[in-house]
């Protein structure tokens, strides 16, 4: 067999486990925006903050645009029928979406005056770190290329994770 089945012994507990993943990121996305939103409404938040931010949605935007319709999925587990995506920059990191997440979430945590965003962005980041890793696993299963892809790039930064 060469599908999910063969990691995860459950398709079923994939894509269980694919949803509660999604639904913690979004909880801690949402409390991470709550807590900036007043800092960047006021004109408070740093430039630094800003900057963040910008790059992070400009990320998204590309590694966005640079997938097929349909290809796109928010949860770990690959679309059936789905293409293996080594373009624009994905052709640098495998989880360009994560990254522009987590720049976004650094941009919240950094124009919060609450020192409690610094750990909700640690959750965050564990979150994604841990759909990554399955994602992964799950893809070198779906896609045969994506151990060659995975060796020649970099899972969030370019050179550096």
């Amino acid at each position: 067999m060469n599908d999910m089945n063969d990691l995860t012994g459950n398709v079923r507990f994939a894509r269980h486990l694919g949803t509660i993943l999604v639904a913690l990121q979004f909880i801690w996305i949402v409390l991470l925006a709550w807590l900036a939103a007043p800092a960047f409404f006021a004109g408070h938040a740093p430039a630094g903050a800003w900057i963040c931010a910008v790059l992070g949605g400009l990320l998204a935007l590309w590694a966005l645009s640079s997938n097929r319709p349909g290809n796109f999925n928010i949860r770990p587990t690959p679309r059936t029928g789905g293409t293996l995506v080594e373009q624009g920059p994905y052709r640098w990191i495998r989880h360009p979406m994560y990254t522009a997440v987590i720049a976004v979430g650094v941009a919240c945590a950094w124009a919060s005056a609450h020192g409690v965003a610094w750990l909700v962005l640690s959750a965050l980041g564990v979150v994604l770190w841990v759909k990554a890793i399955l994602e992964e696993r799950w893809m070198v299963q779906v896609h045969p290329a994506y151990t060659a892809y995975r060796r020649r790039t970099r899972r969030f930064l370019p050179w550096l994770v």
